[in-house]
């Protein structure tokens, strides 16, 4: 069979013997897959530095045919994302990305789910200091909606009902995918978010608007709420320290 190539980002690498590595990859025209790249631990690798994790390139993957387990016969870096590793928040922002694909996306062929992404990456890393948190919540709750996993907004969660125009506070379930009507959230537990805040969270979403202007306050909130949501309707008990660590550190928006 004959090698395929294409475009890939190192999800993690962990040494396999005394002079290889296995590493999971993104990638554009197989998902997410295990590879293993033998010698890249050797002094004079082919591979050198390019098995760095977030880096871009090119694979070139032999797959096995009994095993899900292929080999990485070459990976041409395009970028190294090394001002990622330069900021703690930035870096943060893009584990959580880096952890929701590697736990949770499909072993199969999703274009737009890895070129949201790749393009996420390079956003997180190129945009103002001052922009690093509310780009993170676009970046992250984007592939959420990307993997399949979007709350429900305009319809009550439990029963798709209409949400009344009148409420002033509209009930927000994360253990049950959304909003929800006043019947339902008499039921249920839930948290009463202001119309402005489910506008914002649309925005975030679905980004198809400039993106809200929120201060430290609103960005906590923000962040805590999409980790209960991803620890809900996403982890299903997995362990996820790269959200855990971004939703509970006290980012301070600045330059």
């Amino acid at each position: 069979m004959a090698p395929i190539e294409t475009l890939a980002t190192i999800l993690s690498t962990i040494p396999y013997g005394e002079t290889s590595k296995v590493a999971r990859l993104a990638t554009r025209e197989l998902g997410v897959v295990s590879v293993i790249a033998k010698g890249a631990r050797r002094p004079r690798s082919k591979f050198g530095a390019a098995l760095q994790v977030l880096s871009d390139g090119t694979a070139t993957i032999l797959l096995a045919r009994h095993s899900d387990l292929h080999t990485l016969t070459g990976f041409d870096v395009v970028r190294l994302h090394s001002d990622l590793a330069a900021n703690i928040e930035r870096y943060a922002v893009a584990s959580v990305l880096g952890e929701l694909m590697l736990r949770f996306s499909a072993h199969e062929r999703q274009v737009g789910t890895y070129d949201f992404f790749r393009h996420s990456l390079d956003v997180v890393e190129a945009v103002p200091g001052s922009a690093v948190a509310v780009v993170g919540l676009r970046s992250i709750w984007g592939l959420v909606k990307h993997l399949g996993f979007a709350p429900s907004l305009n319809a009550c969660a439990r029963d798709g009902a209409v949400i009344e125009s009148d409420l002033a506070t509209i009930p927000f379930s994360p253990a049950h995918g959304g909003v929800l009507c006043r019947a339902c959230a008499v039921a249920v537990e839930s948290s009463q978010l202001a119309r402005r805040d489910v506008a914002d969270l649309d925005v975030l979403i679905h980004g198809y608007d400039d993106l809200p202007v929120l201060d430290d306050r609103y960005l906590a909130a923000h962040r805590r709420l999409l980790e209960r949501y991803l620890r809900y309707h996403v982890a299903e008990g997995h362990q996820l320290p790269a959200l855990a660590f971004w939703a509970e550190a006290g980012w301070k928006t600045g330059p």
